[in-house]
């Protein structure tokens, strides 16, 4: 069975552009575009963090509902990728998650907090609204850096 879900294209506004679609887990299509402009040499590890924040957003937040759409801001300047990932659920129960200053992820079984320690081990910045359903996301990459990989 063929799965088929919309999403819409990037619309430009200012240095940022959005993408949004119906919460759903099938989210490869969304994190194509959302690397589009990450160097190859760190794309895996920010398509691993920006998976976790898909699937927190359509799973948790908006519950797979498919009329709750995710919205994806993003932009680059400057040396920093940044990407903001809002939800339309009732938002994130920050005093319940794992303590996110531990070395290592949460144990296989808890029950919940492994998703937020692999954005806190990924991002520069990881920045929650007051509300709980919208992050920020930063990665900072000097051109410099990326010499070293050439």
């Amino acid at each position: 069975m063929t799965q088929v879900i919309s999403i819409a294209l990037p619309i430009r506004i200012g240095n940022w552009k959005t993408v949004s679609f119906p919460s759903t887990l099938y989210l490869s299509p969304v994190l194509d575009i959302l690397l589009s402009k990450v160097p190859k040499q760190i794309r895996a590890e920010i398509r691993l963090g920006l998976q976790e924040a898909l699937v927190n957003a359509a799973k948790h937040g908006n519950k797979l509902d498919p009329s709750k759409p995710v919205v994806v801001k993003f932009c680059y300047k400057r040396g920093e990728y940044s990407w903001i990932v809002c939800d339309q659920g009732e938002g994130f129960p920050q005093s319940r998650s794992y303590p996110l200053n531990q070395p290592d992820l949460p144990p296989e079984e808890a029950e919940n907090g492994r998703g937020l320690c692999i954005l806190h081990q990924i991002f520069d910045k990881v920045h929650w609204d007051r509300q709980g359903r919208r992050v920020k996301l930063s990665k900072y990459v000097p051109f410099s850096s990326l010499l070293r990989f050439l």
